[in-house]
């Protein structure tokens, strides 16, 4: 929930993460379905029944995480559940171009030190020095944070 100082939101689109969670769990049916039916190998259908397995949990974390949310807040990128993902004073600069590995509908924030890694499918990942926010979240919203990020990374809020 956000509080009083929160400066900007950002949440996964609700068709979104229907379409997202419904592929990969046609993956895994589908998976599953030729691992147990398939006139191969016993090596090859223990393969695909892994794989239908790993789509499924993918499927279970992806509407997990895509439940909880970011807010910017004064002191940094914070997710719903309170996890802290960087410190204001972590952040180093905002890139939000065209050719910036960053996700679909997002942005990456570039951070002053490496951090662990860290991932919540469709909403956020973490590798080293670099923090990617977005996914299958509201451009519009991640515009907005990202410009707001933007401007309290160059002192100018």
């Amino acid at each position: 929930m956000p509080d009083p100082e929160t400066l900007a939101e950002l949440h996964a689109s609700m068709p979104r993460r229907i379409f997202g969670v419904s592929m990969l769990g046609a993956l895994a049916v589908l998976l599953g379905w030729l691992g147990a039916t398939a006139p191969t190998g016993i090596g090859a259908r223990f393969v695909l029944l892994i794989v239908a397995v790993l789509a499924a949990y993918g499927a279970v974390a992806l509407w997990r995480a895509t439940a909880q949310a970011v807010f910017l807040t004064e002191a940094g990128l914070v997710q719903s559940d309170g996890r802290i993902l960087a410190a204001m004073d972590e952040i180093a600069g905002v890139e939000r171009g065209l050719f910036a590995v960053k996700p679909s509908n997002g942005f990456l924030v570039r951070l002053n030190r490496s951090r662990p890694f860290a991932w919540a499918p469709g909403l956020w990942w973490r590798w080293g020095r670099r923090l990617g926010v977005g996914g299958m979240t509201r451009a519009a919203q991640a515009k907005t944070m990202a410009d707001i990020l933007t401007l309290k990374s160059h002192g100018a809020l």
